[in-house]
């Protein structure tokens, strides 16, 4: 994921909101031009500037329904695993609408638990136990169709196998 990804930010200025520990943005800086990584989670950016040794990313915490950027600030934005977490995913969807430039892609990789088998279903237990609630359970299309609903058009999008089946979606704005 993380090879298509670098294709995609190749020269760009990028914002990864739910960075975690910003396993996908170290991966993805020397393509990329620029990366604000942000987390919700202070010590979870304190983990992700651990052994950052790029002056192009920059850790912080950040809410992502209430972000300090000012409109069209970025050419891409990576919203990976957390739409299905969040408490009102199309918030986030609308703020990220607002600080994503005309033209710009949103790269929206998440879990989609609802087709899991018994196996994924015990693991989306485990992982509420551990603290992170699914707010949203969605299959492919569902997720797919809730993007679309949400003022965005899916220009590529894929399945891949995990522990969870996660539905890769490449989106840009919808016009109107």
């Amino acid at each position: 994921m993380c090879a298509h990804i670098r294709t995609v930010v190749k020269a760009k200025t990028v914002l990864e909101l739910a960075t975690g520990t910003g396993l996908i943005a170290k991966n993805i800086v020397n393509a990329a031009a620029h990366i604000e990584a942000t987390d919700a989670s202070a010590e979870m950016i304190v983990e992700a500037r651990r052994d950052n040794r790029s002056a192009k990313l920059h850790f912080s915490v950040q809410d992502m329904f209430r972000l300090p950027y000012a409109d069209k600030s970025f050419d891409v934005v990576i919203v990976s695993n957390a739409l299905h977490i969040v408490p009102q995913p199309e918030k986030a969807l609308a703020e990220i609408r607002r600080v994503l430039k005309d033209g710009g892609v949103l790269i929206a990789p998440t879990f989609t638990h609802a087709e899991n088998s018994f196996s994924g279903k015990v693991r989306a237990f485990f992982m509420r136990l551990a603290g992170f609630p699914l707010h949203s359970r969605w299959t492919s299309e569902e997720y797919l169709r809730f993007l679309r609903q949400n003022g965005w058009t899916v220009r590529k999008s894929a399945v891949l196998k995990a522990s969870f089946p996660l539905t890769y979606a490449e989106c840009v704005k919808s016009e109107g």
